[in-house]
């Protein structure tokens, strides 16, 4: 009765009608048509998404003319580009750059040729590029950067999120409740296609000397693999150009997760912007310029995915071609992951006849990879050769250290990878064990040498591809 008495004070036969209805002249005040709440233009975005206005990436080319003897830093390469994306489209005001205060750090500091931060409070005579109309938004709070992202793509935007490799695992959960509602709104007709959410993970694990063990984690690759191929997208460019056209891509692409690995340090250059373009569009491929079996099977395939790994395996691969001029080695390398799985579990996946036809089904293949090694297993543990897989990545050994001791840390070096390869081809066991020493006493050369001068070994700091 009490409960019933409070009830009845708020005079509910004023509000509803004997079934429950508003009255007529309350349900009038409901706003109709496109003034609903539901309706706001703004709540669903892909209605109001306009196409990027894009400079032509092959314009940003770093030129090539000979495959690893060029340098240059790839994600100032990038920002370049990122600075005439952003100037081209100003007047539309639908691009930003989002970072934890890492937008210099990452060398994507070109784009404050275009714009400047975004900042509302007084500025000092000691600020840089900072401005109340600024387009690039900073804070030290991953959170925060993929808040304002997802709201601006949400709305219709575009955005480009830069992020140190190792702390972008502070954000797992927020990606992975933005993938799971991308997941929804494909099975929603009426819920249109919005701008992908695009990762630059820098600063990464195998240039993370500097800052130590804290810093070193390629992990995210693995979380995000675990969503459903219609929606996230891996990409490890082996140089700037690779960069270029893969950044390209994303930019223009809707609904997906993109993510993006690569360095920020000078590192050698591998392929001219013709080559990049095609070698992007297939995902993966056969280097011939760098192999020496053009005319036969081979003996070996040496795979790599990620910068640092494809410069350890082709200074692996010289090597080889060094002390066995007539070895038949076959160099693959990979850029978009997701072409290692089959093509029944993702739409970028290799059917099992080419899959076979780059990496045979009968040949060892040493695959240095970027991240954890386990991964590469998973994505091809279906495939015909894959008892042939031997895959070195990072094992969770790090310090701050040069950069190629990290690698010999986690045995990515070229040295473990020459050896690698002479273990596990047949015809080399009886004549490998001299080449076998060598490496050791290498890898001993350079522990005493780099804890000496604090450096790595000019050999193998100055190498250039010979060939």
């Amino acid at each position: 009765a009490i409960l019933e008495d409070w009830m009845k004070s708020y005079h509910p036969e004023e509000l509803f009608d004997e079934n429950g209805t508003l009255t007529g002249e309350l349900s009038e005040l409901a706003p109709k048509g496109n003034r609903r709440m539901g309706s706001n233009p703004h709540a669903n975005g892909g209605l109001l998404v306009k196409d990027l206005l894009m400079p032509d990436f092959r314009d940003y080319a770093v030129s090539v003319p000979k495959p690893g003897t060029a340098t240059a830093e790839s994600t100032k390469v990038l920002g370049t580009f990122l600075r005439d994306v952003m100037k081209r489209n100003l007047e539309h005001a639908n691009f930003r750059v989002f970072g934890p205060d890492e937008t210099a750090s990452n060398r994507l500091d070109a784009v404050y040729q275009a714009t400047d931060k975004i900042w509302m409070e007084p500025i000092l005579p000691v600020d840089e590029h900072l401005s109340p109309d600024g387009r690039v938004m900073e804070i030290l709070s991953e959170h925060m950067c993929q808040g304002w992202l997802e709201g601006y793509l949400l709305t219709g935007r575009h955005g480009f999120f830069s992020c140190y490799e190792g702390f972008i695992h502070i954000v797992d959960s927020m990606f992975n409740q933005h993938a799971k509602w991308l997941e929804a709104t494909h099975k929603i007709p009426w819920r249109r296609p919005i701008s992908s959410l695009n990762y630059l993970l820098t600063s990464h694990v195998w240039r993370q000397d500097h800052n130590g063990f804290t810093h070193q984690d390629p992990g995210f690759i693995d979380f995000v693999m675990n969503k459903k191929a219609g929606l996230v997208r891996v990409y490890l460019p082996p140089d700037a150009n690779c960069l270029l056209s893969v950044a390209d891509h994303c930019l223009r692409s809707r609904n997906y997760v993109n993510v993006i690995v690569a360095g920020k340090q000078p590192e050698l250059q591998w392929l001219d912007m013709n080559a990049a373009v095609a070698h992007c569009t297939t995902g993966l491929g056969i280097w011939s310029w760098a192999s020496t079996d053009l005319d036969s099977e081979p003996d070996v395939v040496m795979a790599c995915a990620g910068d640092v790994p494809t410069l350890e395996t082709l200074a692996a691969v010289d090597l080889l071609r060094q002390h066995f001029p007539d070895l038949k080695i076959r160099v693959v390398n990979i850029v978009d992951l997701m072409t290692l799985q089959p093509q029944s579990e993702h739409p970028h996946g290799l059917s099992d006849r080419e899959f076979d036809s780059i990496f045979t089904t009968d040949k060892p293949v040493i695959f240095a990879y970027h991240g954890y090694p386990w991964l590469i297993h998973r994505l091809c543990y279906r495939r015909h050769g894959h008892d042939n897989f031997h895959v070195r990545g990072y094992k969770e050994e790090g310090t701050t250290t040069t950069p190629f001791d990290m690698t010999v840390m986690n045995d990515l070096d070229r040295f473990h990878l020459a050896g690698d390869a002479v273990d596990r081809i047949a015809k080399l066991h009886p004549v490998g064990a001299h080449f076998q020493q060598f490496l050791r006493n290498k890898l001993v050369e350079h522990k005493q040498y780099t804890r000496e001068h604090g450096d790595d070994m000019p050999a193998v700091k100055n190498w250039k591809w010979p060939y």
